[in-house]
């Protein structure tokens, strides 16, 4: 599921291409942030899929092998030890993974199967999969091992299938390395007496509803919260700071006004993290400064009114 870090960088692309495009439609570009989110659970699917798609393809070389004229024995009797595997198959007979593809039409391995070919002749030629072949143990533990390294290890770092994921939607450029992780915990998580079941995108209600209100707010308070920057940066023109931290500090404090139950330091330290990502060397030292002056001066003004102990 998408975290609360995660929609920050969503929020702060959608208010950046805004404020960039000097568009004034806030309801058109509130729906095309949560149509942007909403798509990471494809991304999310299709990594998923890509490994029972691959398993198909391993399934139907083997058939096509046992009906060769001169079939060798070990065409004859293959290892099945992949086509077997636990982990795959659930994820194959899952009724919530079938669901999700036939309703959203995600049938890119079908039109694109040229991927499914380029991961499967990776695996094939890689260690992970002999060693996985040759492993005499039969069990849940070693399918999902195996599993968990397939994607670390072969799917997620592929050059070739990133750059499709790209040029599919430009915004999964930034998701691919959150989705990547979601994957892995999923898969992390699956047990085996359970059904597989697709995981949430949002935690609760108040995780998408946190979308919402951080865009709007920093929209339509963007020019107000311009004025209590500049106060706190006499020595910098506003034109001379970079436009990701003013961002980035509009959007903390409407946080710190907004969000009554997240702590102070907690909105400041994740605006710091973000901006390592996404701005300068510097910015993140500047972006604390500025933040640690504004929320002293709205706690003393009573602008930032928490909920709850020790939550400023």
């Amino acid at each position: 599921m998408i975290n609360r870090r995660h929609i920050r960088v969503k929020v702060m692309q959608s208010v950046y291409a805004m404020l960039q495009s000097h568009n004034d439609d806030i309801i058109r570009e509130e729906k095309f942030l949560k149509h942007s989110i909403l798509k990471m659970f494809d991304l999310y699917v299709l990594n998923l899929q890509m490994m029972v798609e691959v398993q198909k393809l391993a399934a139907k070389k083997m058939a096509l092998s046992k009906k060769k004229i001169l079939a060798t024995k070990e065409d004859l009797k293959p290892n099945t030890k992949f086509v077997n595997n636990k982990v795959i198959n659930a994820i194959a007979e899952s009724v919530s993974v079938e669901s999700y593809i036939a309703l959203n039409n995600l049938d890119n391995w079908q039109e694109n199967d040229e991927y499914v070919k380029i991961i499967f002749d990776e695996l094939q030629k890689s260690d992970l999969y002999k060693n996985y072949l040759n492993t005499e143990e039969d069990s849940f533990k070693v399918d999902k091992a195996f599993v968990i390294d397939f994607f670390k290890e072969i799917i997620a770092p592929n050059e070739k299938l990133a750059e499709y994921y790209e040029d599919k939607m430009i915004s999964w450029v930034d998701d691919i390395p959150f989705v990547n992780t979601w994957v892995v915990k999923s898969l992390s998580k699956y047990k085996e007496v359970a059904i597989f079941v697709l995981g949430k995108l949002y935690k609760d209600k108040d995780d998408e509803d946190f979308v919402s209100t951080l865009f709007r707010k920093t929209v339509l308070k963007h020019k107000e919260y311009e004025k209590d920057i500049t106060d706190k940066t006499p020595n910098w023109e506003t034109d001379r700071i970079a436009d990701i931290d003013l961002i980035l500090i509009k959007m903390a404090v409407t946080e710190f006004v907004n969000f009554p139950s997240i702590p102070t330091r907690v909105t400041i330290n994740e605006y710091i993290e973000v901006s390592k990502d996404y701005s300068t060397e510097k910015s993140s030292y500047f972006i604390n400064g500025v933040l640690d002056k504004i929320s002293k001066e709205f706690i003393e003004d009573k602008r930032i009114v928490k909920i709850g102990r020790g939550l400023l």
